[in-house]
């Protein structure tokens, strides 16, 4: 497929998005940027989110993992679901009595305002991060695969990407969001399911016989029983439902768009319907993954181990190319299946970056102009001001976008869904554990102390993940870290509470 070709294509689609973006954000202001006047459709919000949820990650590294991790992710998305259970039930009631806009205003009033900036920063920290390791994985593959052919640079796509998703968020925030996100989440789904239904037939398998294919080389393996081994499924369901918790009920860019939705009740079910759509739409990716490996190997490619720096490292070769884990997807879209599945591909891809860039740039706007600067305070300020206040943080947000997808393409991880999971639990450990001291306690805490707390807990998190084998022996820690993580912020905060 040509690249200028796609190229367009991806032209054509943004053009549709900024059409979108007009027709819904005539007359925002400040309101519809942060939370939509809370009059947004609870449908359109649970199903926009899912594409939020997502992102390019779990479009691209969920299924190049299963040839590493056959289908255990699964057990994490088993905790998924609990996690919206609980944020339904029990976070979203008491943002809505408190009538929130930025949820950590809960830690203001609960326990100081140190704490709540403590919140708000973590919160920025980790949004940005893990929303940018997403940006990055979407926006190199689309580097490779088209605009290094037209000699582009890394740099400038980036720059076009932030620029583009700026102008559909500029003026109407989540009032503009809640409805980019659902035809973005369209276009994803749709690609997913066009892409699978293509292999099986090329293919010419079943569903059944497709499974009893991947069952003959164990990628259809779901829960893992060894006690000591990371992926232990107690420990991913946990991992997976506090994950959820603090992802997703304690993190503002989520909880701006439920806290749209005009009713706690009408919240309640666009969250628990999340839930259960993230699990049968999961699970449709893993197997998307498990075809992929079998398309490859019908188009000669074959999986492999070779040893470096003495550990034992997976490849699938394909045309003298290693393309296992995040790369197999785009390989075998782009360069081994007709040009209209390469098109649809490239949608899907571009549908499965913007809700999670343009969301946490939202998000981040919104935090920092409101925990952070406390605009809202302002009394003095008229309204034009504090717009213009809010759009210069947003250039501002998206400048650091730039900096991160930066540093990511330094990096350069081969499996960025393992990546970012990993990250979670060093920047959302604080979050969950002052949350957890604020609800299930009724302790004050000496309010000056809180952001000691919130930075200790990160680094001796660190170490004990770095020397886990020396604390532990042979059982290892995996993404329970998170857990780890808000408990010593909690037992700190424990610490330091008033007599």
């Amino acid at each position: 497929m040509s690249p200028i070709i796609l190229l367009s294509i991806i032209v054509v689609y943004f053009a549709l998005l900024l059409w979108v973006a007009y027709k819904t954000g005539k007359g925002s202001d400040n309101e519809s940027f942060f939370i939509g006047n809370r009059k947004s459709n609870w449908m359109l919000v649970a199903f926009g989110m899912i594409g939020t949820s997502l992102s390019g990650v779990t479009f691209v590294s969920v299924p190049g993992a299963v040839g590493k991790d056959s289908f255990s992710y699964l057990q994490i998305t088993l905790g998924y679901l609990i996690g919206y259970i609980t944020v339904a039930y029990v976070l979203l009631p008491l943002y809505y009595r408190l009538k929130l806009t930025s949820i950590y205003g809960y830690l203001q009033q609960r326990m100081g305002q140190l704490s709540y900036k403590s919140g708000a920063w973590i919160f920025i920290v980790s949004r940005l991060v893990g929303a940018t390791a997403r940006l990055y994985l979407v926006v190199n593959i689309l580097q490779v695969t088209i605009l290094d052919s037209l000699g582009v640079p890394f740099i400038v796509t980036t720059l076009i990407i932030l620029a583009m998703i700026i102008l559909y968020t500029y003026e109407g925030g989540v009032k503009t969001i809640v409805w980019t996100d659902t035809l973005q989440t369209s276009c994803m789904l749709l690609g997913l399911i066009i892409c699978t239904i293509y292999m099986l037939n090329h293919l010419d398998l079943s569903v059944g016989q497709s499974l009893s294919a991947m069952s003959s080389k164990g990628y259809t393996k779901i829960f893992e029983m060894d006690f000591n081994s990371p992926g232990f499924f107690i420990k991913q369901i946990l991992a997976g439902a506090f994950i959820t918790i603090t992802m997703t009920g304690i993190d503002q860019e989520m909880m701006q768009k439920s806290l749209s939705v005009t009713k706690l009740k009408d919240s309640q079910k666009n969250m628990v319907t999340l839930g259960f759509i993230l699990l049968g739409v999961i699970s449709l990716f893993l197997y998307m993954g498990g075809l992929l490996y079998l398309f490859g190997e019908s188009q000669g490619g074959h999986l492999t181990e070779v040893i470096v720096d003495s550990i034992p490292k997976k490849e699938f070769i394909l045309n003298g190319k290693d393309i296992f884990g995040d790369k197999i997807f785009p390989e075998v879209a782009l360069n081994h299946m007709p040009g209209f599945i390469s098109i649809i591909f490239i949608i899907a891809l571009i549908s499965a970056l913007f809700p999670s860039a343009d969301g946490a740039m939202t998000a981040l706007t919104s935090s920092l102009c409101i925990d952070i600067f406390g605009m809202k305070e302002k009394k003095e300020w008229t309204d034009h001001k504090k717009e213009k206040f809010r759009k210069n943080v947003h250039l501002l947000v998206a400048l650091s976008f730039l900096v991160m997808v930066i540093i990511f393409k330094i990096i350069n991880d081969n499996s960025m869904i393992g990546l970012i999971l990993k990250l979670a639990g060093f920047t959302y450990g604080p979050l969950l554990g002052l949350f957890a001291f604020g609800i299930f306690t009724t302790y004050k805490v000496k309010d000056k102390l809180v952001p000691y707390v919130c930075i200790a807990a990160p680094i001796i998190s660190y170490f004990i993940d770095k020397y886990q084998t020396s604390i532990f022996g042979d059982f290892k820690i995996g993404l329970e870290l998170l857990i780890i993580n808000g408990l010593l912020t909690f037992l700190g905060l424990l610490i330091i509470r008033k007599k």
